[in-house]
């Protein structure tokens, strides 16, 4: 038999069997709880992978993971506390984002999480804090409706101050925001660009101009807690010899001048911002969720659930892992999904993940704008 027929044979034979093992999968579960289950198949499990070789291993690996990811699917518990959580705020959440809102900003005005709050909502009355902490602690306890936040950078990557303080912190993302940024060189007016000894900034910001900074390295670097609050400082010193990487806003705001416009690595440069609210809201149109788990240091512990979303088809768009203090050689995961929240798939995904033994956070299913 010609080769390339037979291996359409096997793969029709393969899919058969594979389909006859589900069967009795779900069969010999049946009126079994779910803990019972659990132990069954992790015994089980380990007997046969336990003397088999490395190909084997993977076949078998990728053929218990699907049919664990089936299970769940077609005759999981679509009823758990977080399934009816989300349920709930499909139901209450009203049709349209809200145009006006308090929201907290870190930084001063002119800081680009505030132009990311104003084009977010039309009418935002902004309250500043000093830190991302106090943004967090703001939408927290209740003194602002939302908060919006930078966490990633298109060049510079993920702003990993944010993500250590979203697993100490209660909240849930309702939207979120990509935006063009554009640092410029801003100076007092005239100072020359030879005259400057010293630059502030954002580590952010000095990030995604390091290349400029590696060019002139007669320029000392200060980093501070914003952009904007970088503008703010030159404007109020009384040297002629210092400048700020900031924005065009900053520039007219504080009554500074552009010196240079060719500071980034990149023109590409975009930080992805999320608003975040205390209560679980999920607008119309939410097509991305964020999620946050908890995985011990063993071998395919990060493969094992990557397989869960890849079986029902969804795309992963960002892994963030950050290691857990105080607990050795275990990390926290953060995933962010493109994949519907109307999905009684992805409600059943969810709701099995709520119910591992390792921490699980859903932060919620949102739009990007």
């Amino acid at each position: 038999m010609e080769p390339n027929k037979r291996i359409e044979e096997i793969d029709a034979e393969i899919k058969r069997l594979f389909g006859e093992r589900l069967e009795m999968t779900r069969l010999a579960d049946d009126g079994m709880s779910s803990s019972e289950i659990a132990l069954k198949c992790r015994k089980y499990e380990r007997e046969m992978l336990v003397n088999a070789g490395s190909l084997d291993r993977i076949l078998l690996k990728t053929m218990f993971n699907l049919s664990r990811s089936y299970k769940m699917t077609n005759y999981g518990d679509n009823d758990s506390e977080l399934v009816r959580n989300i349920r709930a705020a499909l139901d209450n959440t009203p049709r349209t984002f809200p145009s006006t809102a308090l929201v907290a900003c870190q930084g001063v005005e002119g800081a680009y999480s505030q132009i990311a709050a104003d084009k977010l909502f039309s009418g935002a009355d902004i309250m500043f804090f000093k830190t991302f902490e106090g943004v967090f602690k703001a939408v927290e306890e209740g003194a602002a409706q939302y908060g919006v936040l930078p966490i990633e950078n298109s060049t510079y990557g993920s702003v990993i101050a944010v993500y250590d303080l979203m697993r100490v912190h209660k909240f849930h993302i309702a939207r979120s925001i990509k935006l063009k940024i554009n640092h410029r060189l801003l100076t007092k007016s005239g100072t020359r660009f030879e005259d400057i000894r010293e630059i502030y900034s954002h580590e952010q910001a000095i990030g995604q101009c390091s290349r400029f900074l590696k060019d002139n390295p007669q320029i000392n670097v200060t980093i501070v807690a914003n952009t904007a609050i970088a503008a703010q400082m030159v404007a109020d010193s009384d040297r002629n010899d210092v400048a700020a990487i900031s924005s065009p806003d900053c520039a007219q705001l504080y009554g500074l001048s552009t010196i240079r416009d060719d500071i980034m690595n990149s023109d590409h440069n975009y930080t992805r911002f999320i608003c975040i609210s205390k209560n679980l809201e999920i607008f119309p149109g939410a097509s991305k969720m964020s999620i946050m788990m908890a995985l011990g240091h063993t071998p395919g512990s990060l493969s094992d659930t990557l397989v869960k979303f890849s079986s029902l088809g969804l795309n992963l768009t960002k892994i963030e892992s950050r290691p857990i203090a105080g607990r050795d050689f275990e990390f926290m995961f953060y995933l962010d999904i493109d994949c519907s929240v109307y999905s009684e798939d992805v409600l059943a995904l969810l709701g099995q993940l709520d119910s591992d033994p390792t921490d699980f956070t859903y932060l919620g299913s949102y739009l990007e704008v």
